[in-house]
């Protein structure tokens, strides 16, 4: 019997490719995803044990402290005492002070050269022999004065530095300029990530980041002789341990390390769903080649059976044959993995963004999951095939090729079909009454069931859909429409498993584009109808606060209209912390559309505060109401609510106040925007003004209504065409599928194809047969995909409107339509082989096949 079922394996080799293929795939994505991530992984944990290499022990400053009235205590960070104190141990060789923020450089089109989020700037601090040991020179050598800096590498080279030019350093207030004295190489995450470092001398950099005399870490190395754990010993006594943490410089890495592989977990889950889709997708096309294969031999395995061959014998040798597909299947997997890996890196590579080198690691963990994966999903997918050979009489399938289900089994299919449904739509809209993550937790175990339930109902659905189309079909394409109707439905179990498979991909196409389409829009409709500015002024790639000289520059610029700081803060409403929007009274509502419900914004510019409504219904509040508040130094104050306004989320936190207020009570106010409005409206010329005002300083972005929308409808898009990529996977299976459904219905018909030749209908009117059969197939799956795609997006919309008060929920009919469009494609490009089998068949050997 084995091999039995090794020769009926090579013997059906256009059909089991298809099925190698299928799961070729989505072993590829699940090996490929975790060579990269395991690969990735590997290089930023050796990059970050190299960079902690001769740290003995690190000791990291939280900043201050909070007492229980809020109020900040404790210095801001590691001071020269501290530093000194541990200095003074015996076992300590060196002691060295970091403190970093950001810093920009602009290349000679003052274009930002790097990422924004992760260019930094630091200081340069020699311990030993005048040098850093972080750092290692290639031209001249660190800064030791105010004016001058050192720039890493390839910075340096991509804005076409050298040493003695004048470079224009951007940080959280105005341009300054100077002259760059060294570039240097550094294994520092952030330079690796994409973005630049710039070297300051230690108090230049201490002003700009912290406050004089200040580190926010100090980096130990310990003498010959010295463990790293004694040391940490010794230091701890000398830190204050509410403000201060201290660490190894061995565990610093294995933590790093650990962070590393949680922030990699995200995109491995999120690579791993979709191959998920992909093996499920690719199961219905194993169970349709199992299927055909099982039927195409029946007859033999009835001689088998007839010759003495029990029903456990004739089930081993299909799932054989299962398991032996599933292992090849499993082992070109592998190799496509390896090599969809190292394509990851080029693209990401492409991209701009910078991964450390080093060997694509193939963890045996990796392999065993392929093989796993491979044969487990064919061997699953080929067991009801398997199990229904064993069950066929030999006399019975001598006498007939092909039985039919029993009309018992497609009522208990259809009884359990509508449970599933009907309990997945049910928690679906308890989802939807819940609402909040908790509620898209429910939904989604809902979307879950109700898919399943669709595809074991789709049998009984098939009929009455399809048949409503006939008629269309026979009117526009006559017999050959009629026909290729009433065979869509011959054979409704093998319709239903080929649509299944498209029916689950449109179904996650859909979703994701209704809500990206609508959340787009209604992050338009806030630029357009909440946003009356004519500018938002903001640090490029949101890379941290604007310096408060940026508002106070443009307000005395020429040709500015009305500029008015927005100012992130917070204070305390009985005892619980409130986030707070400071703004500028006078201006305001030039900028902004806020609806105010009563009260008036005037009120601001005495002292008053103004409240969402959603807050103020919440905690009772009026206008006139007097709240009691603890500012962020501490100190308690009374205000009235002047005004009640409707919610802006996005835009306003619940609380606003007078930045002036807000700015006497906090230290280092956190000042995400400015919004400007300019004489004469929005123009060239005019967004010019405003980025000359501000010295051209590379990073700050002066962004018009029409960036902004641009900003969010591009992350939106780019969103959408990266799983529109990765779902592509599964519509290829799709169509896989297609081709095998077809070339059975024309293995099947061989008989009847022959008969209707003979009878007059000529080879293009057969391919056409077979081509409407695959379109109304696909349009099927296509359809019920769409429709319980929109229902989901409905349904997860309804969990988000709480958060978007403009929440509208908006059917792209154009994208949907292009989706049923491609549906269509996706039948005639799968027809195209069945089609030209069926229409070359010789009618006289046809007519004459059992």
């Amino acid at each position: 019997m084995f091999r039995t079922a090794l020769r009926n394996v090579l013997a059906h080799k256009a059909r089991l490719l298809m099925t190698v293929l299928a799961v070729t795939l989505g072993v590829a994505f699940v090996s490929g995803t975790l060579v990269f991530t395991d690969t990735l992984k590997k290089s930023l944990s050796g990059q970050s044990a190299k960079s902690y290499e001769g740290v003995a022990v690190s000791v990291t400053s939280y900043g201050q402290g909070r007492n229980e009235q809020g109020q900040k205590e404790g210095d801001p960070g590691l001071g020269q005492q501290t530093l000194d104190r541990i200095k003074a141990l015996p076992g300590v060789d060196t002691v060295s002070g970091s403190v970093s923020g950001f810093a920009g450089v602009g290349d000679e089109n003052g274009k930002l050269i790097g990422s924004g989020w992760s260019n930094k700037g630091g200081n340069y601090t020699p311990v030993k022999d005048g040098k850093d040991p972080r750092y290692a020179f290639t031209q001249g050598a660190g800064p030791a004065r105010a004016d001058e800096v050192a720039l890493d590498k390839a910075t340096a080279d991509t804005g076409k530095y050298k040493v003695g030019d004048k470079v224009r350093v951007a940080t959280n207030g105005p341009v300054k300029e100077y002259t760059l004295v060294g570039v240097f190489t550094t294994e520092d995450g952030a330079v690796q990530a994409g973005g630049s470092l710039v070297l300051f001398e230690t108090k230049v950099a201490q002003e700009l980041y912290l406050k004089p005399g200040y580190f926010q870490e100090l980096s130990v190395a310990a003498k010959n002789g010295t463990s790293s754990d004694k040391l940490l010993a010794d230091i701890k006594p000398l830190l204050d341990s509410k403000t201060t943490k201290a660490q190894t410089g061995t565990a610093l890495a294995a933590e790093q390390a650990k962070q590393i592989e949680k922030g990699l977990s995200n995109l491995s889950t999120m690579l791993l769903v979709f191959a998920g889709i992909s093996l499920f997708v690719g199961i219905f096309l194993i169970y349709n080649t199992f299927t055909m294969l099982v039927t195409q031999r029946t007859k033999e395995l009835a001689l088998l059976r007839a010759v003495g061959a029990n029903r456990g014998q004739v089930m081993r040798s299909v799932l054989t044959e299962a398991l032996v597909v599933g292992f090849l299947s499993a082992a070109v997997g592998l190799l496509s993995g390896v090599g969809l890996a190292i394509g990851i890196r080029s693209v990401i590579g492409s991209l701009g963004a910078k991964l450390p080198g080093g060997a694509l690691v193939i963890a045996p963990g990796t392999v065993v999951a392929a093989l796993v994966i491979g044969v487990f999903v064919t061997t699953v997918a080929a067991l009801l095939p398997a199990w229904r050979t064993g069950r066929i009489a030999p006399v019975a399938a001598m006498g007939s090729a092909h039985l039919p289900a029993s009309s018992k089994s497609l009522l208990l299919r259809n009884i359990l079909g509508s449970v599933i449904s009907l309990g997945g739509i049910g928690l679906v809209f308890l989802g939807v009454s819940k609402g909040g993550d908790a509620g898209r937790m429910i939904m989604g175990g809902g979307a879950f069931f109700m898919l399943i339930g669709m595809i074991v109902l789709l049998p009984l659905l098939s009929k009455p859909v399809i048949g409503a189309v006939r008629p269309l079909l026979q009117k526009v394409f006559g017999v050959p429409g009629k026909l290729a109707a009433q065979n869509a439905v011959r054979n409704p179990r093998r319709t239903a498993v080929t649509a299944a498979s498209l029916a689950i991909g449109l179904t996650l196409v859909t979703t994701l584009s209704v809500l990206g389409i609508t959340v787009g829009k209604v992050v338009d409709r806030m630029s357009t109808e909440k946003l009356k500015a004519d500018y938002r002024v903001s640090m490029s790639s949101d890379a941290g606060s604007l310096d408060k000289s940026v508002a106070e520059t443009l307000s005395k610029a020429p040709g500015i209209k009305a500029v008015s700081p927005q100012s992130a803060g917070y204070f305390l409403v009985d005892g619980d912390f409130r986030a707070a929007s400071g703004v500028n009274p006078a201006t305001i509502g030039q900028l902004l559309n806020v609806e105010v419900l009563s009260g008036s914004l005037d009120a601001l510019g005495k002292g008053d505060v103004a409240v969402a409504e959603k807050t103020a219904t919440k905690q009772k509040f009026t206008v006139g109401t007097t709240i009691k508040l603890t500012y962020d130094d501490g100190r308690e104050a009374s205000v009235k609510v002047g005004a009640i306004f409707k919610d802006m989320e996005g835009l306003l936190s619940p609380y606003v106040i007078d930045n002036k207020i807000l700015s006497e009570h906090s230290e280092d106010m956190y000042i995400p925007e400015v919004y400007v409005n300019v004489d004469g409206g929005a123009s060239k010329a005019a967004q010019q003004k405003v980025v000359d005002a501000l010295g051209k300083n590379p990073a700050i972005n002066v962004a018009t209504q029409q960036d902004m929308r641009n900003e969010m409808g591009g992350m939106i898009n780019t969103m959408l065409n990266i799983m529109y990529g990765l779902l592509g996977m599964a519509l290829v299976i799709s169509v896989l599928g297609v081709v095998n459904t077809l070339a059975m219905s024309v293995f099947e018909r061989t008989q009847e194809i022959g008969m209707l030749r003979a009878i007059g209908l000529d080879r293009s009117r057969v391919k056409n047969m077979i081509r409407l059969e695959a379109v109304v197939i696909s349009l099927f799956g296509a359809a019920l995909g769409v429709a319980i795609g929109i229902f989901l997006a409905w349904a997860v919309g309804s969990t988000l409107a709480k958060s978007m008060p403009s929440y509208e929920l908006i059917l792209p009919w154009d994208r949907i339509g292009i989706f049923l469009l491609l549906a269509a494609v996706v039948g005639v490009l799968a027809a195209m082989w069945p089609a030209r089998s069926a229409a070359r068949l010789n009618m006289l050997t046809a007519i004459k096949t059992e």
